[in-house]
């Protein structure tokens, strides 16, 4: 799950969802980090949106009847990019904290998943007992990953990537020892031959982990909000959440925290 943090703006490019019902009033314009993130939202050879959120994004317009696109936005630039109305819902795995709580409005979440830890099964890190203490880290840029690992190994080398296939590369090549990630994310990486010899540990929740994934909205939005809210609910109890999810991945990845208001 990536978790983004206030950056800066940046350029937008738009492309239609397609199969939405058309009406009267503006489209929605959901906005997707511009750098691939698989399965959550990938481009096709043929430039097209695809991936767990694009699929999901357009089952929520197909639910609220609404007019939608998508908007290519770079990674370190989505909230800046939503507060100035160039799009008006971060739809990118964006986790739900308090810190962003006084900025972005959240609906319920739509995914949680773990966060992981991936390192050489050579290295034997016992991540329960500080195992990670004096390695170099790599993890996405902008994420509540640099936060855990600044709070917990402030004396680490931590090194950000603006992709995660990024931070995938230099873990296989050795120019780091271990990275944290979505563990939807790190089972994808253990399933390719360059994740062989490979070991994955689940990190217990921590508040700086969020609660759970949600779709970000203007503070003022609280019609929006409600509506995405609504068509979440929806399109889980009408068995097309689940349809979606098993097309990307082995597990449910629903269930949202109990304690979520």
């Amino acid at each position: 799950m990536k978790r983004l943090l206030l950056a800066l703006l940046a350029t937008s490019a738009v492309t239609v969802l397609p199969h939405i019902p058309a009406r009267a009033d503006a489209p929605i314009i959901f906005g997707i980090s511009a750098e691939p993130y698989a399965p959550f939202s990938y481009k096709s050879p043929a430039g097209v949106w695809e991936g767990f959120e694009p699929d999901l994004a357009r089952a929520l317009c197909e639910q609220m009847k609404a007019q939608c696109k998508i908007s290519e936005i770079a990674w370190d630039g989505i909230i800046p990019a939503l507060l100035a109305h160039k799009i008006d819902v971060i739809f990118t795995s964006m986790s739900i904290t308090a810190e962003r709580e006084k900025t972005v409005a959240f609906t319920i979440p739509y995914y949680d998943t773990p966060v992981d830890v991936t390192a050489p099964k050579a290295e034997g890190l016992d991540v329960a007992k500080g195992g990670l203490k004096g390695k170099v880290i790599g993890v996405q840029i902008g994420t509540i990953f640099v936060n855990w690992l600044k709070k917990y190994y402030p004396t680490n080398t931590v090194k950000t990537y603006d992709t995660q296939e990024e931070v995938n590369a230099d873990l296989t090549s050795g120019r780091i020892d271990a990275m944290l990630c979505d563990g939807i994310a790190a089972d994808a990486f253990a399933k390719t031959p360059a994740g062989q010899g490979f070991v994955t540990t689940t990190l217990p929740h921590d508040p700086l982990f969020g609660n759970g994934v949600g779709a970000g909205v203007r503070p003022d939005d609280t019609a929006l909000k409600a509506k995405l809210s609504a068509a979440i609910q929806a399109v889980r109890d009408n068995g097309t959440y689940a349809k979606i999810d098993r097309k990307y991945f082995s597990i449910d990845v629903w269930p949202p925290p109990a304690d979520f208001k």
